[in-house]
Formats: structure tokens, sequence, C-alpha cells
């Protein structure tokens, strides 16, 4: 599956579900929430500050029907630019019960450019997908998936994800779910850390957190990707990312919040 450093680990909080239980309420966000990270990499031992990322939820119309629209970019900083170049986006829009309806995500990183792009219907009770993915030369595939289960791609995973009820997880819980993208369907796998306390770097705000583990199979072992940590609130907002590279570490921090449906009860300290 094709990875970017941050825009694929943000939207893996997906538990596989019945596509008859694929409406789910949101309790999470509301429109006009926004926020922003800070990107860092480990090179040759030293944190240096990688670029930003940036996320907005809207209301909107979606082919007549009301929906979300989430918005999310990443750039690399101009220090960065010259060893490695990123301009990533990522746009979704779901129902206001969370289905997915579109999904795109163009990825300019190096001399590259890249385009995923899924549109979902939901005929006969089942979930129908039209795929389609431009590689870099420009040449583009169509496919077609149909699935019983619900299929969520990184935009849907974590809107839909951070209205779940973690109450009931026990640490070391295994979550399947499936992912799409422009050519494919995969099957992932995240488990569950526990609760841990985090401080920003440039906020210094305290927070009380979930935290999970993304985990790949790598021959008979698993590798373990990603592990990131989301507020333990109604919010559940993630504020911590840290990822496993072929070619070092990579961080991201939220650095600011804004239009919250819910409060923060998961600062301890500010």
């Amino acid at each position: 599956m094709k990875r970017n450093i941050f825009l694929s680990v943000l939207f893996t909080l997906l538990v596989a579900t019945a596509a008859a239980q694929c409406p789910l309420q949101n309790t999470a966000f509301s429109a006009g929430e926004g926020l922003k990270y800070q990107l860092f990499f480990n090179w040759k031992f030293i944190w240096i500050k990688a670029g930003t990322a940036d996320m907005e939820i809207t209301s909107t119309k979606y082919e007549g029907k009301q929906a979300y629209r989430c918005h999310l970019i990443t750039r690399g900083s101009k220090r960065t630019d010259k060893y490695f170049f990123m301009r990533d986006t990522l746009l979704g829009y779901v129902t206001p019960t969370l289905e997915p309806l579109y999904y795109r995500k163009g990825a300019f990183e190096g001399k590259r450019y890249t385009v995923d792009e899924v549109w979902y219907n939901y005929a006969d009770g089942q979930t129908h997908l039209k795929q389609r993915y431009k590689d870099r030369h420009g040449e583009v595939r169509d496919t077609a998936n149909t699935r019983d289960e619900c299929v969520f791609d990184m935009v849907s995973m974590l809107l839909r994800a951070r209205s779940f009820d973690p109450s009931n997880y026990h640490e070391g819980e295994r979550i399947h779910f499936q992912q799409a993208d422009g050519d494919g369907i995969t099957d992932e796998v995240l488990v569950y850390r526990g609760r841990k306390k985090f401080t920003t770097e440039d906020t210094k705000i305290t927070y009380q957190c979930l935290v999970f583990s993304f985990v790949e199979l790598d021959g008979k072992k698993e590798k373990e990707v990603l592990t990131f940590y989301i507020t333990d609130d109604a919010n559940h907002i993630p504020v911590r990312l840290d990822l496993f590279l072929k070619f070092g570490t990579a961080k991201a921090f939220l650095t600011t919040a804004t239009g919250l449906r819910n409060p923060q009860t998961s600062i301890l300290k500010k």
C-alpha cells in the first residue's frame, strides 16, 4: 500500500463492521473544526522541523445531499524541500452518518505525482467501489470492487473512528479493518496499547491519551509501522504520531485545535 509519512498514519482507527451497520452517529466533530500539526524528522540523531499539516472539516453537499467535507494538506519545509519535496492533499466526503462517498489523494513526493480516487455507493445492501489510480507517468488504471462489509479510505476512517467508544478496549486488543485506495483494498491491523499521558513540545499541554500501534506482517513477524496518541475525550483528536520508517523516524505533534465540538476534558495541564 502506498503511504505518506503523515497522511496515511493519521487515518487508521477503524473497526470493520457489517454493511448493515455502516451508518454511525457522529459524536466527535462538527463543521468548522480545524487541526494544525508540526512535522519532525530524525536526521543523523538530530530532530529537525520537516513541515506542517492542516486539516479542516466543513458542511457541504455531495450530489445534492448533505455531507461533510474533510480537506487535509501536508507541506514540507523549505529546509527539507532541498532533500525531499512533499506536497500531499487528501479530500474526502462522508454522509452525516459517516459513510464514505468520495475520496481523493494527490501525492507530490520528490519528482513523483500520483492520484488515488474512490467513489462509493451502497446499492443492494453492499459496498460498491469504483477506484482509479493515476501513476507518476500519467497512466490511469480503473478498477471496481464489491464487498459485503464496510470499506473505508484514510479520510473516512479517521472521521468515523473518532466516534467509537473505546471504554471496553483491553490492552493488546487487535482491531481489524479494510482500507481502500485507488487500486486496491487491503486488510490492516491495529493494536490497542492502553492509556498514557503526553505533553506536547511547543504548547506544553499535557493530555490523557489512548495509544494505538499500526502493525504489518514482515514475513512471519509483525512489524510496528507507527504509534499514535488520540485524546481520551469525546473529540478523539490525534495529538502525536510516531512513524518508524526504513530511512529513519518521523513525528507529528498537534499545535492548534479550533472549532471543537466537545470540551477538551483530556487536558490535564496547560
